[in-house]
C-alpha cells in the first residue's frame, strides 16, 4: 500500500512538472510569436514610409506647379528673374530633385521635417498646431459613424425582410454613393445658409481670440463637418454588421437558444452583440484612410483649419516640405488604424493567438 501511494505521488509530481513545462514553453512561444509579429509590422512600416516618401517626392517634382511663383503669389510681376533665382536658391529649389530628396531624408533622420514655405514655420509646428482640430473632428465623426452604422445594422438584421430592413439598406446604398463634398455643400446650404442653425465655416467665430472661444462655439462650428465626415463610414459598418448578425442568428447555437424560448433583443444581447461588435470595430479601425481622405474635402468646403486644409494648400502652392510631412503623418495614421484592427482580432480570436504561438 505504501509503495502504491508513493507511485501515485510520484506520478502526480511528474504530471505537474510536464504541465508546468508545457505552460512555460507555451508562454515562450506566445512571446516569440508576438515579437516576430511586431518586428514584421515595424519592417512593413519602414518600407511603407520609404515608398510613400519616394513616390510623393517624385510626383511633386513633376508637378506643373512652380513653387517659386506660388511662393511669390500676386507680387510675381514685381519680382525679377534674379530675385526669383535667389528665392529658389534659398529654398534649395535650384538643386536636382534627387539631391533635394536625399537632403530631405537626411534632415528627416535627424528629426527635422523642414520649414514650410507657406507658413514660414517648422513643419512639425504647423502639423502640431492643426492636428488638434483635425483629431477632434475625425474622432467625433468616427464615433458618430460607428454608433449610427452599428445601430442601423442591428436594426436591419432584427427586422430582416421587413420594411425597416429595406429602408435601412436603401439609405446605406444612397449614402455610399453620395460624394462627401456634394453632401458638405448641401448641408452647408440648408443648415448654414437657409436655416442659419450652424455657422457656415471656420472652427471658431471670426475675430474672436483663441482664449475667448468656448467649447460650445467649437462644437457648433464642428457639427456640420463632423456630420459630413461621418457619412463616409456609416454604410459599410451598417451593411457589414447586418450581414454578420444574420449569419450569427442562423447559426446552430442561436437556433438552440430559440428552441429554449429566447427571442428578439434577449437573443441578440446574449448571442449576437459580442459576435458582431469585433468585426464592426475592426472595420471602423481599417477605415482610417477614408476618414482622413474625407477630412480633406470636408475641411476645404467648411474652411476648417485642420490638416486636410493644410494638405490642399501645400499641394496647390508647391510646399514640398509641408506636403511631405503631411503625407508621412497620414501614412502613419492609416497604418495605426490597420494595426489596431489586426491587434483587436489577435487579442480576441483564439485561432490567431494559437497561430502566433506556433509561428
Amino acid at each position: 500500500m505504501e509503495k502504491l501511494s508513493a507511485d501515485i505521488q510520484d506520478g502526480r509530481r511528474r504530471g505537474a512538472g510536464a504541465e508546468a513545462a508545457q505552460s512555460a514553453s507555451g508562454g515562450e512561444g506566445i512571446k516569440g510569436g508576438w515579437g516576430l509579429y511586431l518586428l514584421g509590422k515595424a519592417l512593413r512600416l519602414i518600407l511603407l514610409l520609404a515608398a510613400v516618401s519616394a513616390v510623393t517626392f517624385t510626383l511633386v517634382s513633376h508637378s506643373p506647379v512652380d513653387p517659386v511663383r506660388a511662393y511669390i503669389g500676386a507680387d510675381i510681376l514685381r519680382v525679377g528673374p534674379e530675385q526669383q533665382a535667389q528665392i529658389a536658391a534659398y529654398w534649395g529649389l535650384d538643386e536636382p530633385p534627387l539631391e533635394r530628396f536625399f537632403r530631405w531624408v537626411g534632415a528627416l533622420l535627424s528629426g527635422d521635417l523642414g520649414t514650410s514655405m507657406i507658413y514660414r514655420e517648422p513643419v512639425a509646428d504647423v502639423i502640431a498646431e492643426r492636428f488638434a482640430s483635425s483629431a477632434l473632428l475625425m474622432a467625433a465623426a468616427w464615433l458618430l459613424s460607428g454608433a449610427l452604422g452599428f445601430s442601423a445594422g442591428i436594426a436591419a438584421a432584427m427586422a430582416h425582410g421587413r420594411w425597416p430592413d429595406r429602408l435601412i439598406r436603401r439609405c446605406c446604398y444612397l449614402l455610399a454613393s453620395t460624394p462627401p463634398f456634394w453632401l458638405a455643400l448641401l448641408l452647408l446650404t440648408v443648415f448654414g445658409v437657409a436655416l442659419g442653425w450652424f455657422p457656415i465655416g471656420l472652427a471658431a467665430p471670426a475675430g474672436m481670440a483663441a482664449e475667448e472661444v468656448g467649447w460650445l462655439d467649437r462644437l457648433r462650428h464642428m457639427a456640420l463637418p463632423a456630420l459630413t465626415l461621418s457619412v463616409v463610414g456609416i454604410a459599410p459598418v451598417a451593411l457589414h454588421t447586418r450581414q454578420k448578425l444574420l449569419e450569427v442568428l442562423a447559426s446552430d447555437h442561436a437556433l438552440y437558444a430559440r428552441s429554449r424560448g429566447e427571442r428578439g433583443w434577449a437573443l441578440l444581447r446574449r448571442h449576437g452583440l459580442r459576435a458582431v461588435a469585433l468585426p464592426a470595430l475592426s472595420l471602423q479601425l481599417a477605415g482610417f484612410s477614408e476618414l482622413f481622405g474625407g477630412a480633406v474635402l470636408a475641411e476645404q468646403v467648411f474652411s476648417y483649419p485642420g490638416l486636410g486644409q493644410a494638405t490642399v494648400q501645400a499641394g496647390l502652392r508647391g510646399d514640398v516640405p509641408l506636403l511631405m510631412g503631411l503625407v508621412l503623418g497620414s501614412a502613419l495614421f492609416v497604418f495605426a488604424g490597420n494595426l489596431l484592427a489586426d491587434l483587436s482580432y489577435r487579442l480576441v480570436d483564439p485561432r490567431l493567438r494559437e497561430r502566433s504561438r506556433t509561428s
